[in-house]
């Protein structure tokens, strides 16, 4: 399906492993919590015992993706306060945190349609109510389907 061009297309020739961008990025983001995490802070979640409620997991596994995400630069920790309450931190997406929600909304889809097929929720466009998707375009904005999206080196000047 995929192709390699140029250098790449020697598979024996080198090795992606520590380079390539998505084992960088599941080091990063690749636990279930993590994607759920991120979920629940695109949806406007903020606040530790929220997002440790919502995505279902231990305080401490909540504790920690909630770092990792901030170390990361996902997220952002912001320290805010009660009346009468002690200071306490929220969570709020990053613009690195916001580009990354198209990787959470591709999974939403595929999983919709290969896993879930009962599920009635629809990604959509608030604008219109018309069912969104997830695409990949080229600069020029042209629609890349699989059999045309390849992998090349792209020389750094």
């Amino acid at each position: 399906m995929g192709m390699l061009q140029g250098a790449l297309a020697d598979r024996d020739a080198w090795s992606a492993v520590g380079r390539c961008p998505i084992e960088k990025t599941m080091a990063l983001v690749g636990t279930k919590s993590a994607m759920l995490i991120m979920r629940e802070a695109y949806y406007g979640t903020t606040r530790f015992e929220d997002f440790w409620r919502r995505v279902g997991v231990t305080k401490a596994a909540a504790s920690a993706r909630l770092s990792d995400l901030v170390e990361a630069g996902l997220l952002e920790r912001r320290p805010y306060q009660e009346p009468g309450q002690r200071s306490r931190d929220e969570y709020v997406l990053t613009q690195a945190g916001v580009d990354f929600m198209p990787v959470v909304w591709a999974l939403f889809e595929w999983g919709r349609d290969h896993v879930s097929n009962d599920s009635p929720l629809r990604l959509a466009h608030a604008g219109c109510g018309a069912r969104a998707t997830v695409e990949i375009r080229c600069e020029e904005g042209h629609l890349v389907p699989p059999d045309e999206l390849v992998v090349r080196v792209d020389r750094r000047d």
